[in-house]
Protein backbone atom coordinates (compact mmCIF):
# COMPACT_ATOMS: atom_id res chain seq x y z
CA UNK A 1 0.00 0.00 0.00
CA UNK A 2 1.70 3.62 -1.07
CA UNK A 3 1.09 6.71 -3.05
CA UNK A 4 1.69 7.04 -6.38
CA UNK A 5 2.14 9.75 -8.59
CA UNK A 6 -0.29 10.35 -11.50
CA UNK A 7 0.24 13.13 -14.48
CA UNK A 8 -2.99 14.77 -15.45
CA UNK A 9 -3.72 17.18 -18.67
CA UNK A 10 -2.97 19.64 -16.46
CA UNK A 11 -0.45 18.86 -13.53
CA UNK A 12 1.04 15.85 -11.44
CA UNK A 13 -1.25 14.43 -7.86
CA UNK A 14 -0.99 11.71 -5.60
CA UNK A 15 -3.08 8.57 -5.70
CA UNK A 16 -3.34 5.95 -2.67
CA UNK A 17 -2.57 2.58 -4.28
CA UNK A 18 -3.24 -1.24 -2.63
CA UNK A 19 -2.63 -4.06 -4.41
CA UNK A 20 -3.87 -7.68 -4.36
CA UNK A 21 -1.71 -10.54 -3.34
CA UNK A 22 -2.68 -11.70 -6.53
CA UNK A 23 -2.39 -10.20 -10.17
CA UNK A 24 -2.62 -9.48 -13.04
CA UNK A 25 -6.25 -8.24 -11.69
CA UNK A 26 -8.82 -6.03 -12.46
CA UNK A 27 -8.51 -2.51 -10.85
CA UNK A 28 -10.83 0.39 -9.54
CA UNK A 29 -11.31 3.86 -8.78
CA UNK A 30 -11.99 4.79 -5.54
CA UNK A 31 -13.75 7.94 -5.37
CA UNK A 32 -13.11 10.42 -2.38
CA UNK A 33 -15.99 12.17 -0.63
CA UNK A 34 -15.67 15.89 0.39
CA UNK A 35 -12.46 14.59 3.23
CA UNK A 36 -10.23 14.00 0.93
CA UNK A 37 -7.67 10.56 0.65
CA UNK A 38 -8.59 10.28 4.57
CA UNK A 39 -8.19 6.77 6.59
CA UNK A 40 -11.96 5.71 5.41
CA UNK A 41 -10.75 6.30 1.99
CA UNK A 42 -7.62 4.87 1.91
CA UNK A 43 -9.35 1.44 3.86
CA UNK A 44 -11.81 1.16 1.37
CA UNK A 45 -9.12 0.62 -0.82
CA UNK A 46 -7.48 -2.16 1.27
CA UNK A 47 -10.59 -3.79 1.16
CA UNK A 48 -11.01 -4.09 -2.25
CA UNK A 49 -6.97 -4.62 -2.37
CA UNK A 50 -8.32 -7.92 -0.22
CA UNK A 51 -11.29 -8.25 -2.82
CA UNK A 52 -8.62 -8.90 -5.33
CA UNK A 53 -8.47 -5.83 -7.15
CA UNK A 54 -5.85 -3.05 -7.47
CA UNK A 55 -7.70 -0.47 -5.81
CA UNK A 56 -6.50 3.80 -6.13
CA UNK A 57 -8.38 6.51 -4.52
CA UNK A 58 -6.58 9.67 -6.25
CA UNK A 59 -6.20 13.25 -4.35
CA UNK A 60 -8.93 15.41 -6.41
CA UNK A 61 -8.45 18.23 -4.03
CA UNK A 62 -4.96 18.93 -5.14
CA UNK A 63 -5.84 21.74 -7.13
CA UNK A 64 -6.89 23.39 -3.56
CA UNK A 65 -4.97 21.73 -1.48
CA UNK A 66 -2.85 18.77 -1.77
CA UNK A 67 -2.79 15.74 0.50
CA UNK A 68 -6.31 16.44 2.41
CA UNK A 69 -7.16 13.93 5.08
CA UNK A 70 -10.38 15.20 7.03
CA UNK A 71 -12.64 13.20 9.44
CA UNK A 72 -16.66 13.84 9.50
CA UNK A 73 -16.11 13.80 13.34
CA UNK A 74 -15.68 18.24 14.28
CA UNK A 75 -17.66 20.75 12.76
CA UNK A 76 -14.83 22.83 11.92
CA UNK A 77 -13.26 19.72 9.68
CA UNK A 78 -17.23 19.61 7.88
CA UNK A 79 -17.03 23.14 7.24
CA UNK A 80 -13.32 22.39 5.86
CA UNK A 81 -14.64 20.16 3.68
CA UNK A 82 -17.40 21.99 2.21
CA UNK A 83 -15.25 25.53 1.53
CA UNK A 84 -13.35 22.24 -1.08
CA UNK A 85 -16.19 21.08 -2.46
CA UNK A 86 -17.27 24.52 -3.36
CA UNK A 87 -13.91 25.58 -4.67
CA UNK A 88 -13.62 22.18 -6.81
CA UNK A 89 -14.29 21.56 -10.33
CA UNK A 90 -16.11 18.51 -11.48
CA UNK A 91 -15.14 18.75 -14.55
CA UNK A 92 -11.45 18.99 -13.60
CA UNK A 93 -11.91 16.31 -11.38
CA UNK A 94 -13.26 14.04 -14.00
CA UNK A 95 -10.19 14.71 -16.43
CA UNK A 96 -8.46 13.68 -13.28
CA UNK A 97 -10.22 10.50 -13.20
CA UNK A 98 -9.49 9.56 -16.50
CA UNK A 99 -5.78 9.98 -16.18
CA UNK A 100 -5.81 7.86 -12.89
CA UNK A 101 -7.99 5.32 -14.95
CA UNK A 102 -5.40 5.12 -18.08
CA UNK A 103 -2.55 4.98 -15.03
CA UNK A 104 -3.75 2.06 -14.34
CA UNK A 105 -4.64 -0.29 -17.17
CA UNK A 106 -1.28 0.64 -17.97
CA UNK A 107 -0.02 -1.05 -15.41
CA UNK A 108 1.59 -4.37 -15.62
CA UNK A 109 -0.45 -5.65 -12.80
CA UNK A 110 -3.58 -4.99 -14.42
CA UNK A 111 -5.79 -6.94 -16.40
CA UNK A 112 -6.63 -4.23 -18.58
CA UNK A 113 -10.30 -4.00 -16.55
CA UNK A 114 -10.89 -1.44 -14.55
CA UNK A 115 -13.93 0.63 -13.13
CA UNK A 116 -14.81 3.08 -10.92
CA UNK A 117 -16.64 3.30 -7.02
CA UNK A 118 -17.75 6.56 -5.47
CA UNK A 119 -19.27 7.80 -2.39
CA UNK A 120 -20.61 11.03 -1.81
CA UNK A 121 -18.95 13.55 -3.84
CA UNK A 122 -17.32 10.60 -5.43
CA UNK A 123 -20.98 9.25 -6.04
CA UNK A 124 -21.23 12.05 -8.43
CA UNK A 125 -18.00 11.43 -9.71
CA UNK A 126 -18.81 8.17 -10.71
CA UNK A 127 -21.86 9.08 -12.56
CA UNK A 128 -19.99 11.47 -14.51
CA UNK A 129 -17.18 8.52 -15.36
CA UNK A 130 -19.98 6.48 -16.36
CA UNK A 131 -21.78 9.02 -19.03
CA UNK A 132 -18.08 10.77 -19.97
CA UNK A 133 -15.96 8.14 -19.94
CA UNK A 134 -14.85 3.94 -21.18
CA UNK A 135 -14.38 2.43 -17.62
CA UNK A 136 -16.01 -0.80 -17.86
CA UNK A 137 -18.33 -0.34 -14.78
CA UNK A 138 -19.47 2.05 -12.61
CA UNK A 139 -20.72 2.64 -9.10
CA UNK A 140 -22.47 5.51 -7.45
CA UNK A 141 -23.26 5.38 -3.98
CA UNK A 142 -25.49 8.33 -2.39
CA UNK A 143 -24.27 10.73 -5.22
CA UNK A 144 -24.94 14.72 -4.79
CA UNK A 145 -26.25 16.35 -7.65
CA UNK A 146 -27.01 13.78 -10.10
CA UNK A 147 -30.42 15.02 -11.15
CA UNK A 148 -28.62 18.36 -12.75
CA UNK A 149 -26.31 15.54 -14.78
CA UNK A 150 -29.68 13.29 -16.67
CA UNK A 151 -28.74 14.91 -19.95
CA UNK A 152 -25.50 13.19 -19.97
CA UNK A 153 -27.33 9.88 -19.40
CA UNK A 154 -27.12 9.25 -23.03
CA UNK A 155 -23.54 8.53 -22.72
CA UNK A 156 -23.69 5.74 -20.36
CA UNK A 157 -22.36 2.72 -22.64
CA UNK A 158 -21.28 0.36 -19.55
CA UNK A 159 -23.07 -0.95 -16.67
CA UNK A 160 -23.69 1.26 -13.67
CA UNK A 161 -24.85 0.99 -9.99
CA UNK A 162 -26.40 3.26 -8.37
CA UNK A 163 -27.22 3.57 -4.03
CA UNK A 164 -29.79 5.61 -3.48
CA UNK A 165 -30.69 6.74 0.08
CA UNK A 166 -34.26 7.48 0.27
CA UNK A 167 -34.59 10.31 3.27
CA UNK A 168 -30.63 11.83 2.09
CA UNK A 169 -30.28 15.02 3.33
CA UNK A 170 -28.36 15.96 0.62
CA UNK A 171 -30.57 14.66 -2.10
CA UNK A 172 -34.45 16.17 -1.35
CA UNK A 173 -37.32 13.72 -2.36
CA UNK A 174 -37.68 15.87 -5.61
CA UNK A 175 -34.53 15.02 -7.27
CA UNK A 176 -34.61 11.71 -6.28
CA UNK A 177 -38.11 11.56 -8.30
CA UNK A 178 -36.28 12.82 -10.98
CA UNK A 179 -33.30 10.67 -11.08
CA UNK A 180 -35.65 7.62 -10.66
CA UNK A 181 -37.74 9.11 -13.94
CA UNK A 182 -34.49 10.08 -16.12
CA UNK A 183 -32.40 6.44 -15.41
CA UNK A 184 -35.66 4.34 -15.42
CA UNK A 185 -35.63 2.89 -18.95
CA UNK A 186 -31.94 2.94 -19.08
CA UNK A 187 -30.50 -0.57 -19.63
CA UNK A 188 -27.20 -0.27 -18.51
CA UNK A 189 -28.22 1.02 -15.54
CA UNK A 190 -29.28 -0.05 -11.96
CA UNK A 191 -30.46 1.26 -8.94
CA UNK A 192 -31.87 -0.12 -5.26
CA UNK A 193 -33.20 2.11 -2.75
CA UNK A 194 -32.64 2.19 0.79
CA UNK A 195 -35.49 2.69 2.56
CA UNK A 196 -35.16 4.94 5.70
CA UNK A 197 -31.34 5.42 5.64
CA UNK A 198 -29.71 8.85 5.25
CA UNK A 199 -26.88 10.31 3.56
CA UNK A 200 -23.34 8.11 3.85
CA UNK A 201 -25.21 5.10 5.25
CA UNK A 202 -22.52 2.88 4.02
CA UNK A 203 -19.56 5.06 6.06
CA UNK A 204 -18.51 3.03 8.52
CA UNK A 205 -18.16 4.83 12.19
CA UNK A 206 -20.50 7.90 10.16
CA UNK A 207 -23.70 9.32 12.05
CA UNK A 208 -25.86 7.79 9.46
CA UNK A 209 -24.02 4.10 9.45
CA UNK A 210 -26.23 1.51 9.06
CA UNK A 211 -24.62 -1.81 9.17
CA UNK A 212 -27.25 -4.02 7.37
CA UNK A 213 -27.94 -1.32 4.76
CA UNK A 214 -24.10 -0.95 3.90
CA UNK A 215 -23.61 -4.74 4.01
CA UNK A 216 -26.79 -5.23 0.89
CA UNK A 217 -25.24 -2.31 -0.87
CA UNK A 218 -21.66 -3.20 -0.16
CA UNK A 219 -22.43 -6.99 -1.85
CA UNK A 220 -24.63 -5.09 -4.28
CA UNK A 221 -21.29 -3.68 -5.22
CA UNK A 222 -19.01 -6.92 -5.52
CA UNK A 223 -21.50 -8.67 -7.06
CA UNK A 224 -21.88 -5.85 -9.93
CA UNK A 225 -17.61 -5.42 -10.11
CA UNK A 226 -17.29 -8.87 -9.98
CA UNK A 227 -19.87 -9.45 -13.30
CA UNK A 228 -18.89 -6.71 -15.28
CA UNK A 229 -14.45 -6.72 -14.17
CA UNK A 230 -13.49 -10.11 -13.98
Amino acid sequence: MSDSEIQGPDGSFSAYVAMPKATPAPALLVIQEIFGVNAVMRELCDQFAARGYIAACPDLFWRQEPGVQLTDKTDAEWQQAFDLMGKFDPDKGVEDLKATLAHLRGMQECTGKAGSVGYCLGGKLAFMMACRSDADANVSYYGVGLDALLHEADGITKPLLMHVATEDKFVPKEAQAKIHEGLRDHELVTIFTYEGNDHAFAREGGEHYDPKAAELANERTLDFLKQHLS
